[in-house]
């Protein structure tokens, strides 16, 4: 997954502080005339339009996107919950005597 976001913008900063994005394995892609390549990869998604009036953006896995602070932190919020698979006991097993 990608987050694409600008220096300054708040919506952005708010998604970054509220989600460990790199334990979740989002690679942040800040736009600016210093990183062409980032807009470069925005275009190739088609979302250079979106990337003018609403930033941040998630692109997800299968190229789909999200936008909106609110809805991409919740979002990750939700992947980050979900359980590795492992059952943990409720409490400690009983002694064999």
């Amino acid at each position: 997954m990608t987050l694409f976001t600008k220096e300054g913008c708040e919506k952005c900063d708010f998604v970054k502080k509220s989600v460990n994005l790199q334990k979740l394995g989002v690679e942040v892609e800040v736009l600016g005339p210093d990183n062409p390549d980032s807009l470069a990869h925005l275009a190739w998604h088609g979302l250079v339009r979106t990337a003018e009036t609403q930033l941040p953006i998630l692109v997800l896995d299968d190229s789909s996107s999200l936008t909106g602070a609110i809805r991409i932190k919740n979002y990750l919020a939700k992947i980050g919950a979900k359980p590795s698979g492992r059952k943990t006991p409720s409490h400690p097993p009983a002694a064999n005597p």
